[in-house]
């Protein structure tokens, strides 16, 4: 799931490109625009997940969806993404049996932040933790660079300034990362047997 943004694209490609995984199953509110014979996309609507619940099967659960304030109008809105609808999936996946769970959350996640952002990353880490997979994956990533088909201009403004502040050797861990390169750690990542937590930067 999130397989149309910035990370879950580069996912789809890099897991089409693999030959680990014979099949990809997409599930997502619009079309990733790839076409290929392993990618099979399913367009849902994540509030009703009674009608595709079936589809969540396979090996490796890979999550990268998220949104912003802006991009979803209200806290209770973001709130559904980025943890209603993550946590609904992962669930499932869990009681359908698959194995393996791989999670794009963020730096400084934390369930204590007091950033609604963050708190709500954290409390999603937490409660996923609790579910049956054998191996849960929490990537947490810094600032992401890459072209995304909305353009994010507060984003953009903050990794110049990062990138800037990093050509001092200041805040190295700190370095925005490419979407291409956090979608190289999931894949990485769903290879581990063992549950591990990622910090990821450039």
């Amino acid at each position: 799931i999130g397989s149309t943004g910035l990370v879950g694209k580069e996912l789809i490609i890099q897991l089409i490109e693999s030959v680990n995984f014979q099949k990809i199953i997409s599930l997502s509110r619009r079309t990733t625009g790839i076409k290929h014979p392993k990618l099979e996309e399913h367009l849902v609507n994540f509030d009703n997940i009674e009608k595709w619940k079936t589809y969540i099967k396979g090996d490796v659960l890979f999550s990268s969806m998220g949104t912003t304030i802006k991009d979803a109008k209200s806290k209770e809105k973001q709130y559904l993404v980025d943890f209603t609808y993550q946590y609904n999936v992962a669930k499932t996946a869990a009681e359908n049996g698959v194995s393996r769970y791989v999670l794009v959350s963020s730096a400084g996640a934390s369930p204590k932040s007091f950033s609604f952002y963050m708190k709500t990353k954290g409390k999603l880490e937490e409660e996923v933790q609790k579910l049956s997979f054998d191996a849960i994956h929490i990537l947490r990533p810094v600032q992401l660079e890459g072209e995304r088909e909305k353009k994010r201009w507060t984003e953009q403004i903050g990794v110049k300034f990062m990138k800037a502040v990093n050509q001092v050797e200041l805040l190295r861990t700190f370095r925005p990362i490419s979407g291409k390169e956090v979608a190289k750690a999931m894949l990485r990542a769903s290879e581990n047997p063992n549950s591990t937590i990622l910090k990821l930067h450039g």
